[in-house]
């Protein structure tokens, strides 16, 4: 911990668990209309039919009400790994334990983040008329597809989409405070552990566009089983002969956008509001 006495054993994963889920919501809120726009530059349908600008803010409740838990669960799983782990290697690999730590968290994330994602992204998507809210979507889901096809579809292509994002996001935040802590006596507020975040955030979000596109597009395809092509490679190469490399970074712009600020607000909340936790907790 970084200030104060340790916490006892019960209140050390208190401070990760409030922080993660106020970090969570801060940036899901402010920065949605742009996930949305993302969304639709990537559907399939194309973005104007996709509904262009209008309805920016749809499917932000599902969002709003699940992003706390998910950013908790994260949080309490990378902060709680790296406690486990940083003892038993050297300080050297570090880094390391830090990618692992950002693994684990966002494989148990997904199990709350893949269902909300479903849900968020056909309203994001829907252009009817008629209002269709986020469990009647899951529960059309279960029932033309089933859990494994339907509620968890793109499952795995999530995954595979966030773990390389953790695995590169994470790392360079930890690594950028650390550069920031020994120019500046070991010390770091929260702006400029938000600034580490934003660079960290905006890096590892365009680097990982091809396989976010991926995911969108399993998501969003209507009948599972009519077509084979729900799977990352296939759909990767089919969008390259399309359209090239370029098809491949479709929506990177907002998307990078997206996570420069969506890691300035997370990480400097999260940081800010552990820290006073942690604070209130030591006494």
């Amino acid at each position: 911990m970084e200030s104060g006495a340790a916490p006892k054993p019960l209140k050390a994963y208190t401070a990760p668990l409030f922080a993660g889920a106020l970090a969570g919501l801060s940036v899901d809120v402010a920065l949605y209309p742009l996930d949305t726009l993302k969304t639709r530059l990537q559907s399939q349908q194309g973005f104007n039919k996709a509904g262009g600008f209008r309805g920016v803010y749809k499917g932000l409740l599902t969002v709003a009400t699940s992003s706390m838990p998910t950013s908790s669960l994260f949080f309490v799983s990378y902060e709680t790994s790296k406690t486990l782990l940083q003892p038993l290697v050297a300080p050297q690999y570090t880094p390391v334990v830090h990618m692992f730590s950002a693994c684990i968290g966002e494989v148990l994330a997904c199990v709350i983040r893949v269902p909300t994602e479903i849900a968020k992204q056909r309203k994001q998507t829907y252009v009817g008329s008629e209002k269709r809210s986020s469990i009647r979507i899951l529960v059309e889901a279960y029932k033309a597809e089933g859990f494994r096809k339907g509620v968890y579809r793109g499952f795995f292509s999530t995954v595979a989409r966030d773990l390389p994002f953790s695995f590169i996001e994470l790392p360079i935040w930890e690594l950028l405070k650390s550069y920031v802590k020994d120019h500046n006596d070991g010390q770091i507020n929260g702006l400029q552990s938000a600034l580490c975040g934003s660079i960290a955030g905006g890096f590892a979000a365009a680097v990982t566009t091809p396989l976010d596109l991926a995911k969108t597009r399993i998501m969003l395809a209507e009948d599972y089983a009519a077509t084979r092509k729900l799977k990352i490679k296939p759909i990767l190469t089919s969008i390259y002969l399309e359209s090239g490399v370029r098809g491949l970074f479709a929506g990177v712009t907002p998307r990078m956008t997206a996570f420069m600020m969506g890691g300035f607000v997370f990480f400097g909340v999260y940081d800010d509001s552990k820290r006073m936790l942690e604070a209130y907790l030591s006494r």
